[in-house]
C-alpha cells in the first residue's frame, strides 16, 4: 500500500492542461512552463483521431483477454512484479520497437490488429514531434533541435500496452467488504522515464500519480481525450536541468482494471545526449551533466533499482566535453 509519509492529494487542479488548437506562440509557452515547473501535463484538441485511439484501446483489450499461455507466445509480453526493483506491484504488459519493419511483422493479433497499432503510433509519434518542436520554439532554439532526434531512422522509440489489475485481484480472496480493498495499491512505482519524453494514453480508470517538486503527490484524473506528457530524463539533461524529468507512479485503487498505452520517444542509441550549448550560454550556467550516448545511458538506468535517481552519476565535474566522454564510458 501507500505508505503513510506519501499521502496523496485526491485533485489535480494544478496540472497544466494544454488546448493545442490555441495560438502556436501560446502553446509553446506553455508547453516549456509545464516543463520547468513540473515535467508533466495533459494536452487537449491534439488532433488525434480519436477512431485511431478507439482502435487501439480495443486491441489492447482484446489481447489481455486472451489465455495467458496464448499471451506468453507473444514475443515482447510480460508479466512483471515491480517489487523484485522497486514498490510491490504487478503490471501485465505488451512492449515493442516503433520501428516501421518492426511493427510490419507484429504477431499478436490479426491484420486489423497490426494495423491499429501502426496507425497509432504514427499518430502519437506526430503529437511527440509537434510538442518538442514547440518545445524548441518556446526555448530560441532551430527548428527540430529535439524532434530530429526521434525522426530518425534508427530512432529508438518503443510502444509499452500496460494492463493493471484491479485492486480486488492483489487480495488473494480477501473479501470485497475488506478494508484494505479501497486502499491504494502500487501496480508501478516510483520512476522517471530515461527517454527524450513520454506521451501516455488511457482508459477511464484512474491510477497515474505525479510527483510536485514541493512533495506532493497528485493523483491525475483520467480522461481519455487528453494525452498526458512527461518529460524524461534524456530532456532534463539537454535543457541542462531547465525541464524536470518528472518523477510519477501507477497505482490500482478501483475494481477496474486500467489499461494505458505508452509511446517513449526514444533516440538512435549511438545517439550522444548532452547539455545544448545555447540552453548553457542563454542561462550562463555551467553545464550540471557529461555527454553520454543513448545506449550507454539506457544500459545503465535499466541496471538500477526503478526508483533510483540515474542522472547522478552523469553529473558533470569537468569542463572538457572530450574529457566529459571519456570520463562517461570509463565509469560505465
Amino acid at each position: 500500500m501507500v505508505k503513510e509519509s506519501q499521502k496523496i492529494v485526491a485533485v489535480d487542479q494544478d496540472i497544466p492542461v494544454i488546448d493545442m488548437s490555441l495560438e502556436r506562440s501560446r502553446v509553446s509557452m506553455q508547453i516549456v512552463k509545464a516543463c520547468e515547473t513540473i515535467g508533466f501535463f495533459k494536452v487537449v484538441n491534439h488532433a488525434v483521431d480519436p477512431d485511431v485511439t478507439s482502435r487501439m484501446e480495443q486491441e489492447s483489450i482484446n489481447f489481455f483477454a486472451k489465455p495467458v499461455l496464448e499471451k506468453k507466445s507473444v514475443f515482447g509480453y510480460g508479466l512483471k512484479d515491480i517489487g523484485l526493483k522497486g514498490d510491490v506491484g504487478e503490471v501485465e504488459y505488451l512492449l515493442f520497437h516503433t520501428n516501421p519493419l518492426v511493427l510490419s511483422q507484429l504477431s499478436f493479433g490479426n491484420e486489423s490488429t497490426n494495423s491499429a497499432v501502426t496507425c497509432y503510433v504514427e499518430a502519437v509519434k506526430q503529437l511527440a514531434c509537434e510538442i518538442l518542436d514547440l518545445t524548441a520554439e518556446g526555448l530560441g532554439l532551430p527548428p527540430h533541435t529535439f524532434s530530429k532526434l526521434i525522426r530518425a531512422v534508427d530512432s529508438d522509440s518503443v510502444l509499452r500496452l500496460n494492463h493493471y489489475p484491479s485492486s480486488d485481484q492483489f487480495l488473494s480472496g480477501a473479501k470485497l467488504s475488506d478494508m484494505s480493498v479501497s486502499l491504494p495499491r502500487v501496480g508501478f512505482g516510483e520512476h522517471t522515464d530515461p527517454q527524450i519524453l513520454t506521451v501516455l494514453r488511457s482508459n477511464e480508470v484512474g491510477g497515474l500519480q505525479v510527483a510536485f517538486p514541493d512533495g506532493r503527490w497528485v493523483s491525475v484524473s483520467p480522461d481519455p481525450s487528453a494525452f498526458c506528457v512527461n518529460v524524461g530524463d534524456l530532456l532534463q539533461v539537454m535543457t541542462n536541468g531547465r525541464f524536470i524529468s518528472v518523477r510519477h507512479r501507477a497505482v490500482t485503487t478501483e475494481h477496474a482494471s486500467r489499461l494505458s498505452t505508452a509511446y517513449f520517444a526514444g533516440p538512435s542509441v549511438h545517439a550522444k545526449i548532452g547539455p545544448l550549448p545555447a540552453i548553457i550560454t542563454a542561462a550562463d550556467q555551467p553545464r550540471l551533466y557529461r555527454t553520454f550516448t543513448w545506449a550507454d545511458y539506457k544500459k545503465f538506468a535499466y541496471s538500477l533499482r526503478l526508483g533510483a535517481n540515474r542522472l547522478d552519476i552523469f553529473r558533470s565535474c569537468v569542463d572538457d566535453e572530450h574529457d566529459d566522454e571519456l570520463g562517461s564510458n570509463k565509469r560505465l
